[in-house]
């Protein structure tokens, strides 16, 4: 094995805080991965880290390798990078985790796009709802919709997304068609599972904000199947527009109140800081803004 290829496996199961994570990322045995590292600290004569049965835990020459390791696998990447600028060919793999609905509906086609005009970049990509640790799963970067909370990742915002108000034909004409957001409360809602609250805050046309209290009889994780109960007529649904658009446009679902205001989301692609940014990254995140740019298809 290479000294390069002993730093990455050495660097990578420290960021990944044991030997079977770094061996899941990288989809190798776990024995491979323990093996390589016990052969470093034999050539190097000395333990790096510490292992127990509940953490790993670095020693003083493993803190300190770990320090000059990263360094040196990032001019690495450099000098790959700009072998790569030369040749005007990018290669590699690039490991993505996105939302399911949003990733599979939406993402999928610029992903696609991406592998058509790059044929040596390989993806990895995990449709997941659930927050990821980018560093301890070893993930390049990831999609993410919502209000951003306070992070060391580096995010670039790509998309605008509306939430909407909707419901089908079928649930309207039963029980009403709503003429304020204080209609609302007589319905029945359809709503996200992971929501802490069932208060709405909408903003009316006249420019003041307000609150409606909805009841829900369901509650569920994914848009998909919102979009699907609200169709059926199970009740009033408010949710991110890229997720109904083509049922609002096919008839299936009708948007209510559509003069008021029901806030906004935004799309976002994160990646951790790093002194040299992988110039596979950095393209894929110019192609998602400028697949993007303007209105998206979503929103007109």
């Amino acid at each position: 094995m290479s000294r390069y290829e002993e730093m990455e496996n050495f660097v990578r199961i420290v960021d990944a805080g044991s030997i079977t994570a770094a061996a899941d990322q990288v989809r190798i045995a776990k024995s491979a991965v323990s093996r390589r590292l016990k052969e470093l600290e034999t050539r190097l004569g000395a333990q790096l880290i510490v292992r127990s049965t509940r953490k790993l835990t670095l020693t003083e020459t493993g803190q300190a390798l770990y320090g000059r390791a990263v360094s040196l696998l990032a001019d690495w990447e450099e000098v790959e990078t700009a072998a790569a600028a030369s040749r005007g060919k990018l290669s590699g793999l690039l490991r993505i985790t996105a939302p399911l609905t949003f990733g599979v509906n939406q993402l999928g086609p610029m992903l696609l796009e991406f592998m058509a005009e790059h044929p040596d970049i390989e993806l990895d990509i995990d449709f997941s709802d659930r927050k990821v640790d980018l560093i301890a799963e070893g993930m390049d970067l990831a999609v993410r919709i919502g209000v951003l909370e306070d992070s060391t990742l580096i995010a670039r915002k790509f998309a605008d997304i509306s939430n909407v108000v909707c419901a089908s034909p079928d649930y309207l004409a039963k029980h009403g068609y709503p003429q304020t957001p204080e209609d609302l409360a007589k319905l029945e809602e359809v709503a996200y599972g992971y929501r802490r609250s069932s208060v709405n805050t909408y903003t009316g046309p006249d420019g003041k904000r307000g609150q409606v209290d909805l009841k829900a009889r369901l509650h569920a994780t994914n848009g998909d199947f919102m979009r699907n109960a609200a169709i059926t007529g199970e009740g009033v649904v408010i949710i991110p527009r890229f997720i109904v658009y083509e049922s609002l446009n096919d008839g299936s679902l009708v948007e209510i109140l559509s003069d008021y205001d029901w806030g906004h989301l935004g799309a976002y692609v994160l990646y951790p800081p790093t002194r040299h940014l992988s110039s596979r990254v950095r393209a894929f995140v110019d192609h998602l803004v400028e697949k993007c740019r303007g209105t998206p298809v979503w929103e007109k």
